[in-house]
Protein backbone atom coordinates (compact mmCIF):
# COMPACT_ATOMS: atom_id res chain seq x y z
CA UNK A 1 0.00 0.00 0.00
CA UNK A 2 1.61 3.66 -0.77
CA UNK A 3 -0.92 6.16 0.43
CA UNK A 4 0.55 7.99 3.41
CA UNK A 5 -2.78 8.97 3.99
CA UNK A 6 -3.97 5.58 4.88
CA UNK A 7 -3.72 3.08 7.73
CA UNK A 8 -4.73 -0.33 7.88
CA UNK A 9 -5.72 -1.50 11.05
CA UNK A 10 -7.37 -4.47 10.31
CA UNK A 11 -9.71 -6.66 7.56
CA UNK A 12 -12.07 -8.98 8.71
CA UNK A 13 -13.10 -11.88 6.62
CA UNK A 14 -17.09 -11.59 6.83
CA UNK A 15 -17.75 -14.49 3.68
CA UNK A 16 -15.70 -16.36 1.65
CA UNK A 17 -19.14 -18.05 0.09
CA UNK A 18 -18.79 -17.04 -3.52
CA UNK A 19 -15.60 -14.46 -3.42
CA UNK A 20 -14.29 -12.47 -0.75
CA UNK A 21 -16.23 -9.60 1.57
CA UNK A 22 -13.88 -8.31 3.93
CA UNK A 23 -14.80 -5.80 6.30
CA UNK A 24 -11.38 -2.75 6.65
CA UNK A 25 -11.00 -0.91 9.16
CA UNK A 26 -8.43 1.85 8.63
CA UNK A 27 -7.21 5.27 9.57
CA UNK A 28 -7.49 8.02 7.40
CA UNK A 29 -5.90 11.45 7.23
CA UNK A 30 -8.45 14.11 5.71
CA UNK A 31 -7.28 17.25 3.77
CA UNK A 32 -7.34 19.31 6.92
CA UNK A 33 -4.51 16.57 8.51
CA UNK A 34 -6.84 15.24 11.40
CA UNK A 35 -7.04 11.83 11.62
CA UNK A 36 -10.22 9.23 11.25
CA UNK A 37 -10.87 5.84 11.74
CA UNK A 38 -13.47 4.63 9.27
CA UNK A 39 -14.68 1.33 8.27
CA UNK A 40 -15.71 0.31 4.52
CA UNK A 41 -17.03 -3.45 3.26
CA UNK A 42 -15.05 -4.75 0.32
CA UNK A 43 -16.07 -7.16 -2.22
CA UNK A 44 -12.95 -9.15 -3.90
CA UNK A 45 -14.38 -11.27 -6.94
CA UNK A 46 -11.37 -10.70 -8.57
CA UNK A 47 -10.68 -8.62 -12.39
CA UNK A 48 -12.37 -8.92 -15.13
CA UNK A 49 -12.72 -8.32 -18.87
CA UNK A 50 -15.06 -6.96 -21.43
CA UNK A 51 -15.44 -7.05 -25.25
CA UNK A 52 -17.32 -5.51 -27.82
CA UNK A 53 -17.15 -7.90 -31.16
CA UNK A 54 -18.09 -5.20 -34.34
CA UNK A 55 -18.28 -5.88 -38.12
CA UNK A 56 -18.04 -2.33 -40.00
CA UNK A 57 -18.85 -3.62 -42.76
CA UNK A 58 -22.57 -5.11 -41.87
CA UNK A 59 -22.55 -2.55 -39.37
CA UNK A 60 -23.44 -5.13 -36.65
CA UNK A 61 -21.85 -6.08 -33.31
CA UNK A 62 -22.86 -9.03 -31.14
CA UNK A 63 -24.21 -8.94 -27.62
CA UNK A 64 -25.31 -11.66 -24.90
CA UNK A 65 -28.56 -11.88 -23.26
CA UNK A 66 -28.94 -13.95 -19.94
CA UNK A 67 -30.47 -13.70 -16.23
CA UNK A 68 -28.74 -11.58 -13.58
CA UNK A 69 -30.55 -12.45 -10.19
CA UNK A 70 -29.04 -8.46 -8.65
CA UNK A 71 -30.68 -7.19 -11.39
CA UNK A 72 -33.62 -8.88 -10.63
CA UNK A 73 -33.25 -7.71 -7.05
CA UNK A 74 -33.20 -4.18 -7.65
CA UNK A 75 -36.50 -3.70 -10.24
CA UNK A 76 -35.16 -5.22 -13.82
CA UNK A 77 -39.11 -7.22 -13.70
CA UNK A 78 -37.34 -10.47 -15.66
CA UNK A 79 -33.74 -10.01 -14.47
CA UNK A 80 -32.86 -10.46 -17.88
CA UNK A 81 -29.88 -8.33 -19.59
CA UNK A 82 -28.57 -7.49 -22.86
CA UNK A 83 -24.93 -7.49 -22.34
CA UNK A 84 -21.45 -7.45 -24.28
CA UNK A 85 -19.45 -10.71 -23.39
CA UNK A 86 -17.24 -10.86 -20.19
CA UNK A 87 -15.85 -13.27 -17.80
CA UNK A 88 -13.62 -12.84 -14.71
CA UNK A 89 -9.75 -13.37 -15.11
CA UNK A 90 -9.34 -16.35 -13.40
CA UNK A 91 -5.73 -16.82 -13.78
CA UNK A 92 -5.80 -15.69 -16.87
CA UNK A 93 -4.21 -12.56 -18.78
CA UNK A 94 -6.70 -10.21 -19.38
CA UNK A 95 -6.29 -11.12 -23.19
CA UNK A 96 -5.88 -14.77 -23.58
CA UNK A 97 -9.26 -14.25 -20.84
CA UNK A 98 -11.40 -12.45 -23.31
CA UNK A 99 -10.58 -15.01 -26.14
CA UNK A 100 -11.80 -17.47 -24.40
CA UNK A 101 -15.01 -15.95 -22.77
CA UNK A 102 -15.41 -14.66 -26.54
CA UNK A 103 -15.86 -18.37 -27.90
CA UNK A 104 -16.88 -20.18 -25.04
CA UNK A 105 -20.08 -17.25 -24.59
CA UNK A 106 -20.70 -16.05 -28.31
CA UNK A 107 -19.50 -19.09 -30.88
CA UNK A 108 -16.76 -16.44 -32.43
CA UNK A 109 -12.91 -17.55 -32.01
CA UNK A 110 -11.15 -13.98 -32.75
CA UNK A 111 -7.26 -13.52 -32.58
CA UNK A 112 -6.62 -9.97 -32.83
CA UNK A 113 -8.09 -8.01 -29.80
CA UNK A 114 -7.91 -4.72 -29.06
CA UNK A 115 -7.62 -2.89 -25.49
CA UNK A 116 -9.34 0.15 -24.82
CA UNK A 117 -9.76 0.92 -21.25
CA UNK A 118 -8.72 -0.33 -17.50
CA UNK A 119 -11.73 0.87 -15.66
CA UNK A 120 -12.97 0.63 -12.29
CA UNK A 121 -16.75 -0.27 -12.50
CA UNK A 122 -18.51 0.21 -8.12
CA UNK A 123 -15.40 1.46 -6.57
CA UNK A 124 -17.35 2.13 -3.40
CA UNK A 125 -17.84 -1.68 -2.69
CA UNK A 126 -16.35 -4.03 -4.89
CA UNK A 127 -12.45 -4.63 -6.57
CA UNK A 128 -12.70 -5.75 -10.02
CA UNK A 129 -10.82 -3.85 -12.27
CA UNK A 130 -12.36 -4.37 -15.35
CA UNK A 131 -10.29 -4.72 -19.36
CA UNK A 132 -12.31 -3.24 -22.00
CA UNK A 133 -11.67 -4.99 -25.62
CA UNK A 134 -12.60 -3.99 -28.49
CA UNK A 135 -12.24 -6.42 -31.47
CA UNK A 136 -13.87 -7.22 -35.58
CA UNK A 137 -16.02 -10.18 -36.05
CA UNK A 138 -16.46 -11.62 -39.45
CA UNK A 139 -18.89 -14.93 -40.12
CA UNK A 140 -15.74 -17.02 -40.41
CA UNK A 141 -14.74 -16.59 -37.03
CA UNK A 142 -18.04 -18.73 -35.79
CA UNK A 143 -16.58 -22.10 -34.35
CA UNK A 144 -20.14 -22.93 -32.49
CA UNK A 145 -22.97 -21.72 -30.88
CA UNK A 146 -22.07 -19.84 -27.94
CA UNK A 147 -24.00 -19.85 -25.14
CA UNK A 148 -22.00 -20.76 -22.44
CA UNK A 149 -20.12 -23.63 -21.02
CA UNK A 150 -20.67 -23.79 -17.85
CA UNK A 151 -23.76 -25.59 -16.11
CA UNK A 152 -25.53 -22.54 -14.62
CA UNK A 153 -24.94 -20.38 -17.77
CA UNK A 154 -27.82 -19.75 -20.48
CA UNK A 155 -26.98 -17.10 -22.81
CA UNK A 156 -28.66 -16.02 -25.60
CA UNK A 157 -26.00 -14.34 -28.16
CA UNK A 158 -27.81 -11.76 -30.14
CA UNK A 159 -26.34 -9.95 -33.90
CA UNK A 160 -28.14 -6.97 -33.79
CA UNK A 161 -27.14 -3.79 -35.91
CA UNK A 162 -25.49 -1.01 -34.18
CA UNK A 163 -27.93 1.16 -35.15
CA UNK A 164 -30.82 -0.50 -32.96
CA UNK A 165 -28.13 -1.31 -30.10
CA UNK A 166 -27.79 2.24 -29.85
CA UNK A 167 -31.90 3.20 -29.76
CA UNK A 168 -32.04 -0.22 -27.12
CA UNK A 169 -29.40 2.11 -25.21
CA UNK A 170 -31.68 4.67 -25.57
CA UNK A 171 -35.35 3.18 -24.35
CA UNK A 172 -33.76 1.25 -21.83
CA UNK A 173 -33.28 -1.91 -23.01
CA UNK A 174 -29.77 -2.09 -22.79
CA UNK A 175 -28.92 -1.12 -18.80
CA UNK A 176 -25.62 -2.85 -18.48
CA UNK A 177 -22.73 -0.61 -17.84
CA UNK A 178 -20.17 -1.95 -19.13
CA UNK A 179 -21.65 -2.60 -22.47
CA UNK A 180 -23.07 1.17 -22.60
CA UNK A 181 -19.07 2.00 -22.28
CA UNK A 182 -18.51 0.35 -25.30
CA UNK A 183 -21.42 1.32 -27.44
CA UNK A 184 -20.26 4.98 -26.79
CA UNK A 185 -16.68 3.89 -27.56
CA UNK A 186 -17.77 2.20 -31.00
CA UNK A 187 -19.69 5.13 -32.00
CA UNK A 188 -17.10 8.24 -30.98
CA UNK A 189 -14.27 6.40 -33.13
CA UNK A 190 -16.45 5.32 -36.06
CA UNK A 191 -16.04 1.39 -35.12
CA UNK A 192 -19.17 0.76 -37.06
Amino acid sequence: MKNPKVNIKKIELLSDNWYTLNKVTFDYQSKNGTWKTQSRESYDRGNGATILLYNPEKKTIILTKQFRMPTYLNENETGMLIEACAGLLDKDNAEDCIRKETEEETGYQISEVRKVFELYMSPGSVTEKLYFFVAEYEEKHKVGIGGGVEEEEDIEVMEISFATAMSMVQNGEIRDGKTVILLQYAQINGLV
